[in-house]
């Protein structure tokens, strides 16, 4: 576990944040300059806080009261920049031997082969990192931390560069060692698809401060009012099984407990939980659902609340069937002509093709299919 409190502060900008993360993934998540990479900087030992406490487990790496500072060689922490930051005149299987060279061996718990295989590198070996994707690159970037056996991954904005293309490439990988190898990840992003498709808790930042702590679709819900410029960040993370699969359409269709989600990939195996992320601007309300429409998805709840302030937006949160909330951002025309009022049934409606791909775990896009709706 990973624990912090601290503050830090230069002449332009002042931080202060405090809290853990547990196994799995830990997703720093918020808009640019909230102080996200400062927090990775502190937990790496590349700055010093002004006052604070911070611990990996049971080893203490900044306790400015004690005066207690790790080094960063000290600190067992492996990192992943935005950019790769391969040495350009070795091979690949030098830069992987790099990070295993430092470790003493009796603290070599990663095996190369392992990495070498999870994430996909054996056949560029032998090459240099000019040759190299950017997406390749990366993986080999992580293939490096992660063999200098941390007991935390820093992972400061890896996919921020890549185009989307190398971002749908690179996902799964960051996914599969996420699980392989047990190690826990402090995640910078700004980008709500990665960070509802991999946290498990998800820490949100506003101008140096942590506004909110919980599982993304806690923290990943609206927190402003119902005219926030934002409202095409605000997401829902809905959790369902994989019922089917149609690569003829392209599509998956999940079984959620308000009904059937159609997206455009194709995932599997059937039965697996699958995460969806839905944007609050792609849902619409209806008080009866048309059979004649293109939209496949159309999940049953009822209005919890209804957030208007005289703008033209109405921010509507809905208690789904099966416990969860979905969030819709709609006209305050629309809704008042709607006649919706709060706890009354209501149907959402979900085209598939507002659903980014991105946010969905091992997905495969069928690229040319048909998709509907």
């Amino acid at each position: 576990m990973i624990s912090v409190d601290v503050r830090f502060a230069r002449s332009d900008f002042a931080l202060e944040a405090a809290f853990e993360g547990g196994a799995g993934l830990t997703a720093l998540f918020g808009p640019s300059g909230c102080g996200k990479t400062t927090v990775i900087r502190l937990v790496a030992g590349l700055e010093r806080p002004d006052r604070g406490r911070i611990t990996l487990g049971e080893t203490v790496l900044v306790d400015t009261e004690r005066r207690v500072n790790l080094p960063p060689h000290r600190r067992r922490i492996g990192l992943v920049f935005q950019d790769a930051q391969l040495f350009p005149h070795l091979s690949v299987a030098h830069n992987l031997a790099y990070g295993r060279f430092f470790t003493p061996r009796e603290k070599r718990r990663v095996d190369r082969d392992e990495v070498i295989a999870v994430l996909g590198i054996g056949h560029l070996l032998d090459r240099r990192p000019a040759t190299l994707s950017g997406g390749e690159r990366q993986r080999v970037a992580i293939g490096r931390a992660l063999l200098t056996s941390p007991e935390l991954l820093l992972m400061d904005a890896p996919l921020a560069a890549l185009d989307d293309r190398r971002k749908l490439e690179i996902l799964p990988f960051i996914e599969h060692l996420r699980d392989a190898f047990a190690i826990p990840i402090l995640y910078v992003s700004h980008a709500v698809e990665e960070v509802a498709r991999l946290a498990a808790t998800v820490v949100r930042m506003e101008a140096g401060r942590v506004v909110a702590i919980g599982a993304p679709g806690e923290v990943l819900a609206p927190t402003t009012a119902a005219t926030s410029t934002e409202r095409f960040a605000t997401v829902s993370v809905l959790t369902g099984r994989i019922a089917a699969v149609d690569p003829g359409y392209g599509v998956t269709t999940i079984d959620h407990p308000a009904g059937r989600i159609v997206v455009p990939a194709l995932l599997g195996p059937i039965g697996a939980r699958q995460r969806v992320t839905v944007g609050a601007t792609d849902v619409t309300l209806a008080k009866a659902r048309s059979t004649q429409t293109s939209v496949r998805t159309a999940l049953a709840g009822r209005i919890a609340r209804a957030a208007v302030d005289g703008g033209p937006f109405a921010l509507v949160t809905l208690d789904l069937d099966g416990g969860e909330k979905l969030h819709a951002y709609v006209t305050r025309l629309g809704f008042d002509e709607l006649g919706a009022r709060e706890g009354e049934p209501i149907t959402a409606l979900i085209k598939a093709v507002s659903i980014d791909e991105r946010g969905l775990a091992g997905a495969e896009p069928a690229r040319g299919a048909s998709v509907g709706g």
